[in-house]
């Protein structure tokens, strides 16, 4: 099956693939498709920690010049490569850094498909071990045929299990959801 194409396809749709593609375009010219994403990998880690970086993409207040200031700052601040610096502030300017985040995943997607990759995002209640990660890695790449790159985040509120995204599929093994559905089956 021969998913060159469709999968970049889906992935691009939209205003958020429309830029990640861009921007993949650009990096692969210049052979900078690490740097890139390991810049956006720090940028997305930085989002996650600071709330004032949160909302300053997300603010409609913030004027253009001023947002692409306060960009740029950050970027040299991260230490992010010049492509992704120059880029940021492409976004400042066109008032499109709230969908940064969706750029960052598009961009991920882009460079997993690129690869032969496919990402999975797993959810845990706890921070899974290096031998929890490769066992789930290799069930996936078994399951899918395809190398997996796990994007493990942490989630109390599962309470235990897992829930898994690979593609357009969700395993949802959580014991919330299994809570959950058990109640609905009790009110009969």
């Amino acid at each position: 099956m021969d998913n060159s194409g469709g999968i970049q396809g889906n992935i691009t749709a939209g205003l958020a693939g429309r830029y990640a593609s861009a921007l993949f375009d650009l990096a692969r010219e210049s052979n900078a498709i690490d740097a890139v994403q390991q810049s956006l990998a720090t940028l997305r880690a930085g989002l996650a920690e600071s709330a004032d970086l949160s909302a300053l993409i997300a603010s409609p207040v913030v004027g253009r010049s001023d947002a692409a200031n306060a960009i740029a700052a950050v970027a040299t601040a991260l230490k992010l490569d010049s492509l992704t610096t120059k880029f940021l502030g492409v976004l400042a300017e066109n008032r499109r850094l709230a969908d940064l985040p969706k750029m960052i995943d598009a961009f991920d997607a882009i460079v997993a498909d690129h690869r032969g990759e496919v990402t999975a995002k797993v959810i845990s209640a706890h921070p899974l071990t290096a031998d929890q990660l490769a066992a789930l890695t290799a069930n996936l790449k078994s399951r899918v045929g395809r190398d997996v790159t796990v994007a493990a985040t942490v989630d109390p509120a599962i309470l235990g299990g897992l829930v898994v995204q690979l593609g357009s599929q969700l395993i949802d093994g959580s014991i919330r959801t299994r809570l959950n559905s058990f109640a609905q089956a009790m009110k009969g």
